[in-house]
């Protein structure tokens, strides 16, 4: 029988560094490109994966701004947000959110496919989304990631 091995939270740092990746949105569809943003953060694509360590890696995302989404999804996918007053709840279709705030819907939709915990929070800070083509991130020798 063999013996599987679970990564500890002291030695995750030390034995698998953390690598930065690259990926162009330009023309993805947004809930495929969340699926391997969201699996790439949390390390399911490593033979050491572990549900109670953070073994992901950094991810960049350029092109945010020109994600693809079928049907009618422009229209009709809502986004809402609550101020907390009564009625404090406003609701904006993804095509007004796109022209705001090109980013948001794609790092929304990564952030609901993470774990809902102080873990999936400190998953979701090594995602750096730009609505452009270019990065400040070239020190950490990002590679590319096909998509």
């Amino acid at each position: 029988m063999q013996k599987s091995t679970l990564m500890k939270k002291e030695t995750a740092g030390k034995d698998w560094k953390h690598e930065w990746y690259v990926v162009d949105a330009k023309g993805k569809t947004l809930g495929r490109l969340a699926v391997q943003i969201a699996r790439i953060l949390m390390g399911k694509h490593k033979p050491v994966y572990t549900p109670h360590v953070d073994v992901g890696d950094y991810v960049i995302v350029l092109n945010a701004g020109h994600i693809h989404v079928t049907g009618n999804k422009l229209e009709q996918k809502k986004y809402y947000r609550y101020s907390g007053y009564p009625g404090g709840l406003s609701e904006r279709n993804l095509a007004q959110l796109l022209a705001q705030h090109p980013t948001r819907p794609l790092e929304e939709a990564v952030r609901t496919m993470l774990p809902k915990s102080i873990l999936g929070r400190r998953m979701f800070k090594k995602l750096r989304v730009y609505a452009g083509g270019e990065h400040p991130h070239t020190l950490e020798n990002p590679k590319p990631w096909d998509a």
